[in-house]
């Protein structure tokens, strides 16, 4: 990867917004898997497809942005 594109990535912050209460176990992995562990926390993450599909499956709980890095 050139050095222009590595300073042009993108960077997604995703930050823990609604409890995981009532949910299924698997979007409570999820949301550990993107390193959230309680309400509040924002965590930065590259963006991939892989994680736009895991900010996808439990986007009713969480509010991302994007950001140019």
């Amino acid at each position: 990867m050139s050095s222009r594109k590595k300073d042009q990535e993108k960077k997604l912050i995703v930050t823990y917004t609604k409890s995981a209460i009532g949910y299924n176990q698997r979007q409570r992995g999820t949301l550990r898997a993107l390193g959230l562990r309680r309400l509040g926390d924002v965590a930065e993450h590259r963006d991939t497809d892989v994680i736009r599909g895991m900010v996808d499956k439990v986007s009713h709980l969480v509010q991302v942005e994007e950001q140019l890095s």
